[in-house]
């Protein structure tokens, strides 16, 4: 029971790090705060990610009974970008100013903290949302459940990359004057763990609602792909991550992941049974 309180608490830390939802009062002074709970909470990145995933999908499934599909994935993403405040679509945007043109690593960090947008940003940030939408609505117009089912899915599945980052790099910054001194360190070989145990809970649980085996493995193949992408990326370019470079990680990551399962359905011309 101690153990489950102490990984529910983590996984709250989390949750009011990266999201809006209130963790507040009684509640605030029962979970607490310290550096070291705050770093150990990246266990529960996918936790996190199947909250905000699950608001969305309950957004999509929602607005699609009232409005066309394009405007139900609008709501979707518009509500997702809500909810965490656009957390992971500002360190996407940073990371794009930072290395999206031929400047030095020490002048790449110098960029990405600089709050202001840039084109690099501005640019991939479009794509990528653009991409996302364009992807999202591609599944619903096969099937709205599936869709929201990988919504669920890619939102947790792609918060298991920042911390599978967090292992294989070195903190490409300073880490005494890093935003977050807590995520400026590795995590450990049991946080990683823990990481992909939730991987594993929510691929499961759409195997069991959804015959979508190859589907789901196209998923993770780009999802897979994507993070060796970033991983090679960051290493050549910064040395390591930043918290920046894990934001557009997670990005990435879920819009990989949307590709690779609409590729497979796409290929095999649709049609995916419910379990």
């Amino acid at each position: 029971m101690h153990l489950l309180a102490r990984e529910l608490r983590l996984f709250l830390i989390a949750l009011q790090f990266f999201t809006r939802v209130p963790v507040a009062g009684r509640l605030a002074d029962w979970v607490g705060w310290s550096p070291q709970a705050m770093h150990a909470s990246a266990r529960h990145y996918p936790a996190v990610g199947l909250v905000v995933g699950g608001i969305s999908a309950a957004l999509l499934w929602g607005a699609a009974q009232l409005w066309p599909l394009p405007v139900a994935v609008g709501l979707a993403m518009a509500g997702s970008v809500w909810l965490t405040g656009g957390f992971h679509e500002d360190g996407l945007a940073d990371t794009c100013d930072g290395l999206g043109g031929a400047v030095s690593r020490e002048k790449a960090l110098l960029i990405m903290k600089d709050s202001r947008l840039g084109s690099y940003g501005a640019l991939g940030l479009v794509a990528v949302l653009g991409l996302k939408a364009a992807a999202l609505h591609g599944l619903a117009v096969q099937s709205l459940p599936l869709a929201a089912a990988l919504l669920v899915w890619a939102h947790a599945a792609s918060r298991a990359l920042p911390v599978v980052l967090l292992r294989m790099l070195p903190y490409a910054g300073d880490v005494e004057h890093a935003k977050a001194k807590p995520m400026a360190q590795q995590i450990s070989g049991a946080g990683l763990a823990v990481a992909l145990g939730w991987l594993v809970l929510v691929t499961g649980a759409l195997l069991y609602l959804f015959d979508a085996v190859g589907l789901l493995l196209a998923a993770l193949a780009g999802l897979v792909a994507m993070g060796a992408w970033c991983a090679r990326w960051y290493r050549r370019r910064l040395g390591g991550f930043t918290g920046d470079t894990l934001g557009a990680a997670q990005q990435l990551g879920e819009l990989a992941g949307y590709l690779g399962a609409l590729a497979m359905l796409t290929a095999g011309g649709g049609g995916v049974a419910h379990g």
